[in-house]
């Protein structure tokens, strides 16, 4: 019936949207959802291009950036993707994901992202740790990184560049920028005070 995948999978997506009536939150995840998976490049890939030709434009697009699981998101690279989808990606963020590997735990900060980045995202969702202990420094440091972004939003640079702060290092609260051991040293503090409050609490 249709020439191509991505245009059975746009069409059927559609059309589950519009019967839903168009809800303000509906997410799709390409097959190519990271530039490792696009032959050759996300913005050369056919199969992108048809979707977002073919994808209406109140539906969201889920990325996970360079590889499944990306240690570094750049604006340059998701100005990419933001061309071929003709929207802003949903990031799918695996980096603390370990469903995959039961061995590994990332216990440390949220990092790698560069500064300014939510201008270029249509929403971001984390892929936790299996284990639910291990994710409170990844949330908790998820949300001084999310709170340093707004306030760059509200300040943006005026030369447009991500010179600000490298891709893992802040230059710290002092400027308003994302700093992760910063924010790493104060979601370990939040992090104890709560293993001693349910330490305290009877049965703890």
């Amino acid at each position: 019936v249709f020439p191509s995948l991505a245009q059975a999978q746009a069409s059927v997506a559609n059309e589950v949207y519009q019967e839903l009536g168009q809800p303000s939150v509906f997410l799709f995840c390409p097959t190519e959802y990271c530039s490792s998976l696009c032959t050759p490049s996300p913005s050369q890939s056919c199969y992108l291009q048809t979707i977002g030709q073919e994808l209406l434009p109140g539906i969201g697009v889920i990325w996970t950036g360079p590889k499944v699981v990306s240690q570094e998101l750049s604006a340059v690279l998701l100005e990419e993707v933001e061309a071929v989808l003709r929207r802003r990606p949903v990031i799918w963020d695996n980096l603390y994901a370990n469903d995959y590997d039961c061995r590994r735990v990332f216990l440390g900060p949220y990092m790698g992202r560069a500064p300014g980045l939510m201008a270029r995202l249509h929403g971001l969702l984390l892929n936790p740790n299996c284990e639910l202990q291990a994710n409170f420094i990844p949330v908790h440091t998820l949300g001084t990184w999310f709170q340093s972004e707004l306030g760059s939003c509200a300040r943006p640079d005026p030369a447009g560049t991500e010179a600000g702060a490298a891709l893992g290092d802040g230059q710290g609260a002092q400027d308003g920028s994302y700093s992760p051991q910063e924010a790493l040293e104060v979601a370990l503090r939040d992090w104890v005070a709560e293993i001693n409050q349910q330490a305290s609490e009877p049965g703890g």
